[in-house]
């Protein structure tokens, strides 16, 4: 039996990078998945992806309460419910360090950062709860190897991922027993996570760096993971039979970049 069968699940951020292989690995699994994605050009590639009706697709922002509730509703009303609420969405700093961030724009950047990486979370978590209470459902945020050390962005990004390691732990806390809440902590991959408009990075993918020769270089195990290789996790968490006795933790795949001084860069 697959391990998501008849599972209802929103994902933010699936169009593409890891939740686009979300989406594909749940939908494989026996998941029906409902996608908020702030790109149109991605929200209409995973209509085309997915005629069959598996995947519902809401275009919008993660970082709005209004948006979220979207996504919740749309889950419901295409899927009689919702088992499983991803909030996977995710912003970069490239690595701009302190000194490095200008000081005319460090606030908007924190702003924004804190806005997709932190907020959304907890957005998503508000909308979703009524539903996850009535299906005794699970929460699942996408960390990152800088949720747990340094070394996988600037002080923006890595404090950030850092709050949501705290969310994760409060809302476990704050919903049990009706509902399990978990993180999962990937390490690099090569997809199109952006970086903040005030840093002038929103027209920059994190596959333009040099994510390859990084990752066989500073990860222990001297590779390069495809998104879909971290998937994973989040079946195993999402998972009504496997999954059962998780919650509040922080499932670390990042590759034992710890070992080495979280040297990786970037989790999406």
């Amino acid at each position: 039996m697959p391990a998501l069968e008849e599972q209802r699940v929103a994902i933010t951020g699936g169009g593409s990078g890891l939740g686009l292989a979300i989406v594909r690995r749940f939908v494989a699994e026996g998941a029906r998945v409902a996608v908020l994605e702030l790109s149109a050009e991605k929200a209409a590639a995973l209509r085309t992806e997915f005629p069959d009706g598996r995947v519902a697709v809401v275009h919008g922002d993660a970082t709005s309460l209004h948006d979220n509730e979207t996504l919740a509703r749309t889950c419901v009303e295409s899927f009689g419910g919702l088992d499983c609420f991803i909030a996977n969405a995710g912003l970069w700093d490239f690595m701009t360090s302190l000194e490095q961030l200008p000081e005319d724009s460090i606030s908007a950047a924190f702003d924004e950062v804190y806005a997709v990486n932190v907020k959304a979370p907890l957005l998503g978590a508000k909308a979703a709860l009524p539903e996850l209470r009535r299906s005794s459902g699970s929460l699942l945020i996408t960390l990152s190897n800088a949720a747990l050390f340094p070394g996988g962005g600037g002080p923006l990004y890595v404090s950030s991922k850092h709050a949501g390691v705290g969310l994760v732990r409060q809302l476990a806390y704050e919903l049990a027993p009706e509902v399990r809440v978990n993180g999962i902590a990937p390490g690099g991959m090569s997809t199109d996570l952006r970086g903040p408009k005030a840093l002038g990075q929103a027209g920059r993918a994190f596959s333009e760096m040099p994510v390859k020769e990084w990752l066989e270089r500073d990860t222990p195990l001297r590779r390069a993971p495809e998104p879909d290789e971290y998937v994973g996790a989040f079946v195993l968490l999402a998972s009504r039979r496997d999954g059962l006795t998780a919650t509040g933790t922080v499932l670390d795949v990042c590759g034992g970049v710890g070992i080495r001084g979280g040297s990786s860069s970037g989790d999406r």
